[in-house]
């Protein structure tokens, strides 16, 4: 049995304390990170490696920056998108126990008007290339990470106050459509789920407790390991830590 997360940290040197004790409750195989906003030579590898894990690491200055934490050496690490040009750190990529581990951080997009949202188009156009390619290599592969993608209104706890914002736009979730075209599915989707599940809930207005959310963090398998899924849930528990992330963590089991 295989256990692989993604979580969005929101700082890792704010969250570091919580990450290890998270990991002390739920000894994954791998867990990629997103939203470290450390640079490199910031990164708190000895910690890390005490906590009895390895990890590689793509940092950036103050934004963004992922992590791929594992129990066995990561192989074939790749940094951000190959044959996209891209001055920000949004993926990692590494071959843990025989699964390629893809994790990104996807651009939030601002605005469906803006120039941040074209760059996420932009973005997602090169990352679905890139799977392809991936994907020949790798027949067992898990895409895991901060989408910024509510797929679906279920996945929204307003869709008519949503609907055409960012994360909800047609555009978007075409894209999350084109990327299980590709042979992908959503491991959430995969159970029956209670209703009103979300993996982010704003810092403002109580929206956590209010359970006012959206799901947009998300592991998608490739065929090959589609059949072995035995659960796929979010642990909502972090959310209700002092001086929490506004994500949770995602985790899917796979059989063998």
């Amino acid at each position: 049995m295989k256990k692989f997360a993604t979580w969005n940290v929101n700082s890792l040197a704010v969250r570091l304390p919580q990450v290890l004790d998270w990991l002390a409750a739920h000894p994954v195989d791998a867990l990629v990170l997103q939203e470290t906003k450390l640079t490199d030579d910031k990164f708190p590898t000895m910690e890390i490696g005490e906590a009895g894990y390895q990890v590689q690491w793509f940092g950036q200055k103050t934004y963004n920056g992922v992590a791929l934490i594992s129990r066995e050496r990561a192989d074939g690490v790749v940094k951000n998108i190959t044959g996209f040009a891209d001055e920000q750190a949004r993926v990692i990529a590494g071959t843990v126990g025989g699964v390629r581990v893809i994790g990104g951080y996807f651009p939030n997009g601002q605005a469906p008007d803006s120039d941040k949202f074209t760059y996420k188009m932009n973005w997602l156009n090169g990352l679905r290339g890139w799977l392809v390619e991936e994907m020949k290599q790798h027949e067992q592969l898990v895409l895991m990470g901060d989408f910024n993608i509510a797929p679906e209104d279920r996945d929204v706890y307003d869709p008519v106050a949503w609907a055409g914002q960012i994360h909800c736009t047609p555009q978007e979730r075409e894209h999350f459509q084109q990327l299980l075209a590709l042979g992908l599915t959503d491991a959430f989707r995969l159970f029956e789920q209670p209703a009103k599940s979300w993996s982010w809930w704003d810092y403002r207005n109580l929206a956590f407790r209010k359970n006012q959310g959206l799901r947009i963090d998300h592991i998608l398998v490739s065929e090959a390991l589609k059949g072995r899924v035995t659960a796929c849930e979010i642990d909502k528990l972090p959310r209700k830590n002092e001086r929490p992330s506004d994500h949770a963590p995602v985790i899917v089991t796979i059989d063998g």
